[in-house]
């Protein structure tokens, strides 16, 4: 059986949001997960600066990384995972987590970063209502 693969298929299909970035930031795919997690279409999102889904507070110390990773070609967010806060379109804070894969051209410069991403938001706020918890908990039995 020779079948062939179908990429853009399984980009699209994928559970998990699929963006790619060029290296100055600005996005170059965005999948149909994308859309859902972050709540900008495909149309709205391509050419966008990441910073559409970087919280203000946070973007001087994203694209301090980004740069970081752009220059080296190193990351080890490409088998480590990486959990931060993003905002939703609405406005809403979004906790996803993430890893990335860098590709490279023939002279193995840094051309784009994909990030595979997950929305871990309800994950994350069971997290800290457990933990506040706790801490009434303990706080009883001082």
């Amino acid at each position: 059986m020779n079948q062939q693969f179908d990429f853009e298929a399984f980009v699209q299909s994928a559970g998990d949001a699929i963006i790619a970035a060029a290296a100055d930031g600005s996005i170059l795919l965005w999948n149909r997960a994308a859309e859902r997690i972050f709540g900008y279409t495909e149309q709205e999102a391509l050419g966008q600066s990441l910073d559409l889904i970087i919280p203000e507070r946070l973007r001087n110390r994203h694209w301090e990384g980004y740069r970081k990773v752009m220059q080296t070609g190193e990351t080890r967010y490409g088998t480590e995972i990486l959990r931060v806060p993003a905002t939703h379109k609405d406005g809403r804070r979004l906790s996803i987590a993430f890893t990335v894969a860098l590709m490279f051209s023939p002279a193995r410069e840094v051309q784009y970063i994909v990030a595979i991403i997950r929305d871990e938001t309800s994950r994350w706020e069971e997290e800290r209502a457990l933990r506040q918890r706790l801490a009434e908990l303990e706080g009883r039995q001082k």
